[in-house]
């Protein structure tokens, strides 16, 4: 059921609900648009809104007018920071905002990013960020196929190590929820990797390169079974990996989602349930379970590229729904839509 819709001043590529007690209303939109030229410029912004789903409110209460962005995240809950926005733009640069003046749930809205610091990390574009499970340091993907780990120390952005890790561009970089050493990449060379970062530079635990026909685009660890992570590829497949034999994981099983797999998001607390952005597809929520995953419910109310895609963190609402954000490249689409299906009977 759709709660609200709005169109963005740029093209539309993530979108990021904060997960922090007290602004799991706040949900950030993110855009990148080339604008053609003799010297060609990446623009974009950041666009901060207040969701109110029971009364079908999207409110836009700030902008952000910054380089092209390919990727946003808010700092992860359970750390002693946060709520922190952290870009990954086509500058190269990496830039992290707090959440200034914006009051809890309680209290009238409001508020506005204030940039805490940004770095350029790189000549290369940064493609893809994750925060580690304390929110201490982030890993970004860069076009060059290198991975850079830093952390935020007194204000300023430290890089910690990099690393050259696959051929082509390294679209999504993930850490260990359960061993924070570990970090997963993987790139447009098709290759899936891990790396253990205790070696500096980091050691490779393992590398697939057979199983993916394309790039692959999304990692994401199961954040409630240590043994479960899952892969997004270019192909259209959902990959469910068996990692109990972390030198060599194995391919358990995958479902073909009918379009480039960009994203996929864990919902915040129905276990194996996966938000997955499908590319030329629209959006699906994905059942994994004991047997092969499949699909619970698609959504194909977007005309154009499928990319960005999150789970608010609120309460279940009645009948166990939760809201969901979805935006769409092309089209500058967002939009905010209660899933139909009841999710207490999962």
């Amino acid at each position: 059921m759709d709660v609200a819709h709005c169109y963005l001043e740029g093209n539309a590529d993530a979108v990021e609900f904060c997960p922090h007690d007290g602004y799991q209303h706040v949900l950030a939109a993110s855009t990148y648009t080339l604008k053609e030229g003799e010297q060609p410029i990446r623009a974009g912004s950041i666009s901060l809104f207040d969701v109110n789903a029971e009364k079908g409110n999207l409110e836009l209460f700030h902008r952000e007018h910054t380089a092209g962005i390919f990727d946003i995240k808010w700092s992860t809950v359970g750390s002693n920071v946060g709520p922190l926005l952290a870009q990954a733009d086509a500058d190269g640069y990496l830039r992290i905002y707090s959440l200034e003046g914006c009051c809890n749930e309680e209290k009238p809205r409001g508020g506005f990013l204030n940039e805490v610091c940004g770095e350029k990390i790189s000549s290369s574009m940064c493609l893809f960020l994750d925060w580690n499970p304390t929110a201490t340091s982030i890993s970004v993907g860069l076009s060059d196929g290198s991975v850079s780990i830093t952390t935020l120390a007194e204000s300023k952005i430290e890089k910690l190590q990099e690393w050259k890790a696959h051929d082509f561009e390294l679209w999504t970089s993930c850490f260990d929820i359960h061993q924070p050493q570990l970090v997963y990449t993987g790139s447009d060379d098709c290759k899936f990797k891990c790396w253990d970062m205790r070696d500096n530079p980091s050691r490779m635990v393992f590398q697939n390169s057979k199983v993916h026909k394309m790039g692959v685009c999304c990692i994401a660890k199961s954040p409630t079974d240590p043994n479960t992570i899952l892969t997004g590829s270019y192909d259209e497949y959902l990959r469910v990996w068996d990692l109990r034999c972390i030198s060599r994981p194995v391919n358990e099983t995958s479902v073909c989602l009918g379009g480039g797999v960009w994203r996929i998001k864990h919902h915040p607390f129905v276990s194996g349930l996966v938000l997955a952005a499908c590319m030329h597809n629209g959006f699906a929520i994905v059942k994994i379970g004991d047997e092969k995953p499949e699909v619970f419910e698609a959504y194909g109310q977007h005309g154009s590229l499928a990319y960005g895609a999150d789970w608010q963190r609120a309460k279940l609402l009645p009948g166990g729904s939760t809201i969901v954000a979805t935006c769409s490249f092309y089209d500058r689409l967002l939009r905010v839509w209660r899933p139909k299906s009841d999710f207490c009977c999962i």
